[in-house]
């Protein structure tokens, strides 16, 4: 099934959203209230950051995970080798932020996290009794208080013809959090594994939003709310010259939730981090 497109302003759109969610892993909105020229000028100006040296005076903090990580210490996904071909900066309120870029970056945290909340309300709403009575928590509950939602400006760089063998943008993989709000990148190449094993382009026009479940919704849900894997494409032709950003925000809740009788946030949190690589 392919994922579906819903108008966040149709009358039924939380009752579609949450069956694409629950159907693919994946859903995508239109018409959504994050302004789309905010967007745009987050992707302009964190692209002059990339491209300077300024960058390497935010070096991230292994202990608190923000700040800068170079494609040098870039992720390696679950099951690959390789590290993804990507380079990185992690925005917490509290964390380091460049001044130049704070106040953008904070105002679309700020949005993006009270339309996440929304979004997450629509997937409690919608989770059947036997599948909610599992939560150890209403999920709109799970986030108040937490600290752990990140902004992640992701910077894929021009291809060079030099990578490893095997290297691509980002390998196939499923987010560790709640929900992912993604606006569309300047550039395309995101793909989402369907039930049938198939990989399918997600639509990326300018102004949609791609939304994801995340590892710990999984978790939560028992896996009536899947975990989707998705990657990015190395891109052929003058595609590969070209940067490609963009803007995930990872929902997470409180680290002492219950997710389940495994886990709680901080420890699932904690074994996905050792496994990228970028948590000893």
């Amino acid at each position: 099934m392919d994922v579906q497109v819903v108008d966040y302003r149709a009358p039924d759109a939380a009752e579609r959203f949450t069956q694409s969610l629950h159907q693919t892993g994946f859903g995508v909105l239109k018409n959504h209230p994050i302004p789309q020229e905010l967007v745009e000028r987050i992707y302009a100006r964190w692209l002059d950051f990339f491209n300077s040296e300024e960058k390497t005076g935010y070096a991230f903090s292994k202990e608190k995970q923000d700040g800068w990580f170079s494609t040098a210490i870039s992720e390696t996904a679950k099951g690959f080798t390789q590290k993804d071909i990507k380079e990185y900066f992690h925005v917490y309120p509290w964390g380091r932020i460049p001044p130049q870029l704070r106040d953008d970056a904070l105002n679309y945290y700020a949005q993006a996290n009270a339309l996440a909340e929304e979004l997450l309300g629509w997937v409690e709403r919608f989770t059947p009794p036997e599948i909610a009575r599992h939560y150890s928590e209403p999920l709109s509950q799970m986030i108040k208080g937490s600290s752990q939602t990140l902004l992640r400006v992701l910077r894929y760089p021009p291809l060079t013809g030099q990578e490893p063998p095997g290297a691509v943008r980002a390998a196939a993989h499923g987010d560790i959090n709640l929900l992912t709000i993604l606006p569309a990148a300047n550039e395309p190449g995101l793909q989402v594994k369907g039930t049938d094993g198939q990989w399918r382009d997600v639509p990326c026009d300018f102004g949609t939003l791609a939304i994801n479940i995340g590892d710990m919704l999984e978790e939560a849900s028992r896996g009536y709310y899947p975990s989707t894997l998705h990657q990015v494409l190395n891109p052929t032709g003058e595609s590969a010259k070209r940067s490609r950003v963009s803007l995930p925000l990872f929902l997470h809740p409180r680290d002492d939730v219950v997710l389940s009788e495994r886990h709680t946030a901080r420890s699932y949190l904690d074994e996905r981090l050792r496994e990228l690589g970028v948590k000893s």
